[in-house]
Parts: structure tokens; sequence; C-alpha cells
């Protein structure tokens, strides 16, 4: 999770929303990346997409299977679920996200019957800076 939230800082210094990223897999990093949103000009490119894509990318394979997510913010439903889709093992998310969340807030994504694969989901893991981090970006900007 520090990577992540290294990859949060990064983006945070490129002026987007400090959220980052992080795939392991067998306990090895295989991708990461930081928000890219408004330097993509892609409403797509949340940080745990883009670390999805060049997962696969790596692997040569659409699955993920056996591989774990690190993200610093709780993931939105788009994000929620190409995590399903991609078959991601375990999802580690930091903060909660109260407002645009999917997993334990919001619709939900991986309680739902429509729901092809639910990866285990373990939240709050460093909450506290990753929830700071958010905060001191907006609240610099407001």
């Amino acid at each position: 999770m520090a990577m992540a939230l290294d990859e949060a800082k990064a983006a945070a210094d490129r002026g987007e929303v400090p959220i980052g990223a992080v795939i392991v897999k067998n306990g090895a990093v295989i991708a990461h990346a930081g928000n890219r949103t408004i330097e993509d000009k892609d409403p797509t490119a949340h940080a745990e997409l883009l670390a999805i894509r060049a997962a696969c990318q790596l692997l040569g394979s659409e699955r993920l299977t056996g591989c774990d997510l690190y993200v610093t913010l709780e993931p939105c439903a788009m994000c929620a679920a190409a995590i399903s889709f991609a078959r991601i093992r375990r999802l580690y998310y930091g903060a909660e996200d109260e407002k645009s969340g999917a997993v334990d807030n919001g619709p939900r994504f991986f309680q739902s019957p429509t729901c092809h694969h639910a990866p285990e989901v373990y939240g709050g893991i460093m909450e506290r800076p990753a929830a700071d981090l958010l905060k001191e970006f907006f609240k610099a900007r407001r």
C-alpha cells in the first residue's frame, strides 16, 4: 500500500486526484499507476483501470487470476466492474469513499447477484494517510 500511496502523491503533483494503485502477483509488483484522467483527457483513466491494463499487457491475458490489487481509495462502480471482470483475487483499499465508492458503500458491486466474480476485500489499509492525502488535495483547491 505504501507504493500505491506514492503513486497517489505523484498523481497529486500532476494535478490529478491523488489515487494510486498497485497490482501484485506472487509477491512481485507487476503494475502500478496513479490517476491520469486530466492528463489523458479520459474519464476512465482511473488508477485501478490503468494498473489493470498494464498488468494484462504484461501477462498477455485479460484475466488477472492470482493477482492482488492495492488502491488508496475504495473503488467506484466502474473500477469495481473492471476488478470483477479481470478476476482480481484480493482487493486491498485504503480510505472509504462514502460518496462514490461501490464496494462497501453505494451499490456494493461485489454483493450484487449480477456480479460474476467477487474478490476478497480488505478495507482500511493505511486508511489515515490515504484519507489525509485526499483531504489536503481538495482543501488546497477550495
